[in-house]
């Protein structure tokens, strides 16, 4: 098991929780403690000896602490292999004293950043003689444990303990794995800030870098093994979320849940309730009202089929009236930015149904990254933070939108957004009425997104579709004036659309003489 007696540990850190207890277990054990700056003193005012680094290198701090820790007698403790003759020759020859536990972390590079520090203060935060402390304990781990995280100091003194002042090979392998991941990501983060400095997009190496945030007991299907890593980013989701009450999310869960959470936040809460429910990452219903139990009412109306079993979000607070009308049926996971005491009792009845509290709600037009594998790479795109707000509406047909077809075009292009292409998407009174999700032709999807609504309306017991007098959507523009007729012989009476084909002029005239309106947005919302 190799088991590696700790004579001789240094201890140089920013963050310093727990370093004076772990420090006072160490000193228990009679090790000897070397340390640096403000950790020496954080040490030496909780009554510990430590030795100073200057006194083992015989230079000073100097350049406004740049300049510390490297130098040979440090780094020659750390490196030097035990049991090689020709190392151990050169540690007594150079008088290097050998340092077998390393507890080091970094510069808060990121916290700075997310400060909003300014340029020099950001270069000043990047840690040079940490990294290269860690990489160098790391590599030695045959002899050198290294420890990084604070969350690590009990099972390292545990074993300290059971070992009577050692270290066994698994445990040092274990930390050494965890602090090259620890210098990567933190390299990584500088360099993606280096690029965002640069106005550089499309830099010429790209490193993702996550912390693990749990592991989940399988992917999309039981086969795949998956887990949930997260980024810096700083956005509210499933990232942010307490989880109440239930079992724990699985990959399915958390990736509907995001879908979920990122329509809803769309509709901005000050202006409308929303209510959002997912199903295999796609609406099966949305809308907007007075209240969250009329939206859901709303929302749940338009597919209550595939409601059952989904993820619902909402884009405020969950009050009691809305857990009332959710519990009714069986649903997997709600998310919201913050739930009342009421409404968490009610929600609580049900064991089985998991309660998100994220905090807040994600901001759509923020800026960001999107990522996804292939075969011997990845694809990195800028998030579609495109909204309404953001589009010169163009009416190109003789009639056009009165006001209430005008409001509901905008919910429902915003809705598409958010559904699988090719997207139809059909809305009446700020609701959806039928969604037509992920077909190879836009034409299918406003079949299925009509059948859908005239299913939905015989379940209410309706004699007409509920497509009748609604507005549509499609995510791209119209290829072809048939799917648009497709539209049209559904019941909807205004349509919006990117524009941009080169028969838009053709589409447009089979409008008009179809009596719709048509907006034109001029941006598309492709989502795959």
């Amino acid at each position: 098991m190799e088991t590696r007696k700790i004579a001789r540990a240094l201890l140089s850190v920013s963050d310093k929780t727990g370093v004076v207890d772990f420090a006072k277990a160490l000193k228990a054990k009679n090790i000897e403690i070397v340390s640096t700056g403000g950790t020496a003193k954080q040490l030496r005012d909780a009554g510990l000896e430590v030795i100073d680094v200057a006194e083992i290198t015989e230079v000073p701090e100097m350049m406004d602490g740049r300049v510390k820790t490297l130098h040979p007698k440090i780094h020659g403790g750390l490196l030097a292999m035990r049991g090689n003759a020709d190392h151990e020759q050169a540690l007594t020859d150079h008088a290097i004293p050998p340092i077998d536990l390393l507890v080091a972390n970094l510069y808060p590079f990121e916290a700075t950043v997310k400060a909003g520090g300014d340029y020099d203060n950001c270069i000043e935060n990047i840690d040079i003689g940490g990294p290269a402390l860690i990489r160098a304990a790391a590599k030695n781990h045959s002899g050198v444990a290294v420890v990084v995280d604070p969350a690590d100091y009990a099972d390292v003194l545990e074993e300290i303990e059971r070992l009577d002042g050692g270290t066994a090979l698994p445990l040092r392998k274990t930390l050494a794995a965890k602090a090259f991941s620890h210098t990567s990501a933190y390299d990584a983060a500088i360099a993606s800030w280096f690029a965002e400095q640069l106005g550089q997009d499309t830099p010429q190496k790209r490193v993702i870098a996550g912390t693990l945030a749990r592991a989940l007991r399988y992917g999309e299907n039981p086969h795949q093994w998956a887990a949930f890593s997260q980024s810096s980013e700083q956005r509210f989701g499933v990232a942010t979320a307490e989880q109440m009450q239930g079992k724990a999310l699985s990959y399915n869960n958390l990736n509907d849940t995001d879908a979920a959470y990122e329509l809803v936040a769309e509709f901005d809460p000050a202006q409308s309730a929303a209510i959002a429910i997912i199903k295999h990452a796609n609406p099966c219903g949305v809308a907007t009202a007075a209240s969250l139990a009329e939206a859901y009412t709303k929302a749940l109306a338009c597919d209550s089929t595939s409601a059952f079993g989904g993820i619902i979000a909402l884009n405020r607070d969950l009050d009691e009236y809305a857990a009332r009308e959710i519990v009714k049926i069986f649903t997997e996971v709600i998310i919201a930015p913050g739930a009342t005491a009421a409404a968490k009792d009610i929600i609580a009845a049900k064991k089985n149904l998991r309660l998100l509290i994220a905090g807040g709600l994600p901001d759509p037009r923020a800026a960001g990254l999107s990522f996804r594998s292939l075969a011997g790479g990845f694809l990195v795109q800028a998030r579609d933070n495109g909204t309404i707000a953001d589009l010169d509406l163009k009416v190109v047909t003789k009639r056009q939108p009165t006001d209430q077809e005008y409001a509901d075009l905008l919910f429902a292009f915003t809705v598409a957004k958010h559904v699988k292409s090719n997207t139809i998407v059909y809305a009446k009174d700020g609701a959806t009425v039928g969604v037509g999700a992920g077909q190879m032709s836009r034409i299918d999807s406003a079949k299925i997104a009509a059948s859908k609504a005239e299913d939905a309306a015989k379940l209410l017991g309706l004699s007409a579709p509920l497509t009748r007098g609604s507005v549509a959507a499609s995510d791209a523009f119209f290829p072809f004036a048939d799917g648009l007729l497709v539209v049209a012989e559904a019941g909807a009476t205004a349509v919006i659309q990117p524009g941009g084909s080169m028969r838009d002029e053709e589409v447009v005239e089979a409008a008009d003489k179809a009596g719709l309106a048509m907006v034109l947005t001029g941006m598309r919302h492709f989502r795959h």
